[in-house]
């Protein structure tokens, strides 16, 4: 990964001079014309910053290059508010009752991009080539102690233990992916075929990879011999665009036919209510999450934690930042994975209990980071810097890479006080919220708090999937001031009037994607 710094921490006042100025808030003009040439020109804010390997890839932007060029035995019903496990490349499935057998049915007729067959023989290798990579989402099949293959259209899958969340698993867009029994012997070479798929892919989705060039640009075409209805866009171009001004420029100009991420407050301002365009507010499992640091100056202290949160006021920075686009943040998950009235989080806002403490503090020193790729970190550091100089605090704003973000994670070297950056779990299933945000070995636990309270429960509350028990440990992850939840963000996304079938394409669990094959123009 590349952690070396992408900008250097700069005065608050400063930054939010700058991040004030983008995007403006004059609805711009817009003109364009449906392609007759069957090319979608998409683009990437930030290069993914891992190769579209599905065994590998843990972040947000690229995952329209893996849910495209893959498929699960699994997946969610697109175009929905409410997630439904619906088949992909298993067409039914059964459960035993002690949740450890899974027997599923394989779709016929299904050939990988090399050509090869998809059958039964093709899952023991894909889950066991995940577990070789040992990346962040391999943790999904660690507890699979047996793949059996009664016939080349069955499976049968045990686990060690009950495990409320495995279909789920098997449903998500970090989930296993099906890839070539063929390529994976063929091209294994010394790291179990990372580098062939640095500029391949393995799957059997409705496109294939044919170009990935890092920093620069990525292309999927349409496989002609996908199972499912043919793609109307036959080539879907992504090149990587560093400068939202530049993408807003490139769409007004009809030269990019939509973006799909990261658009910051005033460039959705300008956007909504635009006749020449279509925007979308989609529901979605992201939050806006403020991770505090433990191990980190002032805040080593709990009770510096809770006033933190407390001065932020995170209801403020919503609708400053949000508006539009997100719900209020009542409770510690993504918005619907607990059930109603249950996930409950209580935070008084106030700047009393933190301007007291920094008055005694002898280092009054916070670095406020944020992600790179997210221009509403910028704008939320800025705020609560803004802020903290007022009650006596000194902040620096600092931006860090996606990779340094997940650099982090084990090793807290070089991280800030405080981190700005939006979250979603891996799957529709409370347990990966908690276990990837809270838990020692989570994957997504950037900053290393824990509570062994919360690491006590998360076993028994993945076998048996109590929502009380998930309750209570969100309760307890936000005691320890260590996770704040600001929002529940919506997924923003503007496009040229005529592409067709947005809501259909969109996935409540994959954020900042679209599954290309069900849009048209």
């Amino acid at each position: 990964m590349n952690r070396k710094l992408l900008r250097l921490a700069v005065p608050v006042v400063l930054a939010f001079a700058v991040t004030a100025c983008g995007g403006g808030s004059s609805q711009p003009k817009v003109s364009s014309k449906a392609p007759t040439d069957h090319v979608l020109r998409l683009s990437f804010l930030q290069d993914p910053g891992q190769p579209p390997d599905p065994d590998i890839y843990y972040a947000g932007q690229g995952l329209v290059l893996t849910q495209n060029l893959y498929e699960g035995l699994l997946q969610y019903e697109t175009g929905v508010a409410k997630p439904t496990i619906v088949p992909a490349l298993a067409t039914k499935w059964t459960v035993s009752p002690d949740k450890t057998t899974y027997t599923l049915t394989l779709r016929a007729g299904v050939t990988f991009h090399d050509g090869t067959p998809f059958t039964s023989a093709a899952v023991k290798p894909s889950f066991d080539r995940r577990l070789a990579v040992n990346q962040g989402p391999a943790y999904m099949v660690t507890d699979v102690t047996s793949v059996t293959t009664p016939s080349p259209t069955e499976v049968v899958i045990k686990l060690k233990s009950a495990n409320s969340a495995f279909l789920d698993y098997l449903a998500s867009p970090y989930g296993p992916k099906m890839m070539s029994p063929a390529l994976l012997k063929s091209q294994a070479g010394k790291d179990h075929m990372q580098t062939y798929l640095q500029t391949h892919d393995a799957g059997t989705g409705p496109y294939t990879l044919t170009k990935a060039q890092v920093g620069q640009t990525y292309e999927m075409k349409a496989y002609a011999k996908w199972w499912g209805t043919a793609p109307y866009f036959q080539t879907v171009e992504l090149p990587v665009i560093s400068d939202l001004s530049t993408q807003q420029l490139l769409l007004n100009k009809g030269q990019l036919h939509g973006i799909l991420h990261d658009l910051n407050a005033p460039a959705v301002k300008s956007y909504l209510g635009n006749s020449a365009v279509s925007t979308y507010s989609l529901p979605s499992f992201t939050t806006e999450q403020v991770y505090v640091n433990p191990n980190s100056g002032l805040l080593k202290d709990v009770a510096a934690r809770k006033a933190f949160q407390q001065a932020m006021d995170v209801e403020s920075l919503r609708k400053q930042v949000f508006t539009g686009r997100s719900d209020p943040a009542t409770g510690n998950y993504p918005q619907g994975l607990l059930t109603a009235g249950t996930d409950i989080q209580s935070i008084t806002a106030g700047t009393a209990a933190l301007k007291a403490i920094a008055a005694s503090a002898t280092d009054k020193k916070i670095v406020l980071g944020y992600d790179t790729s997210q221009p509403d970190d910028q704008q939320l550091a800025n705020l609560v810097g803004a802020k903290l100089q007022s009650i006596g605090l000194t902040p620096t704003v600092q931006g860090y890479t996606t990779s340094q973000v997940f650099g982090w994670i084990g090793n807290q070297k070089g991280a800030p006080s405080v981190l700005f950056s939006s979250f979603w779990p891996d799957a529709a299933h409370p347990y990966t919220a908690a276990h990837i945000l809270y838990a020692p070995d989570g994957g997504l636990n950037y900053l290393g708090c824990s509570d062994p309270a919360v690491t006590a429960l998360l076993p028994g509350a993945l076998k048996s999937g109590d929502n009380a028990t998930f309750a209570k440990i969100g309760e307890l992850a936000t005691a320890t001031g260590c996770w704040t939840n600001i929002a529940y963000r919506k997924d923003f996304m503007v496009t040229q009037t005529w592409l067709k079938g947005v809501e259909k394409a969109h996935d409540i669990s994959a954020p900042m994607s679209l599954r290309i094959a069900d849009l048209s123009a």
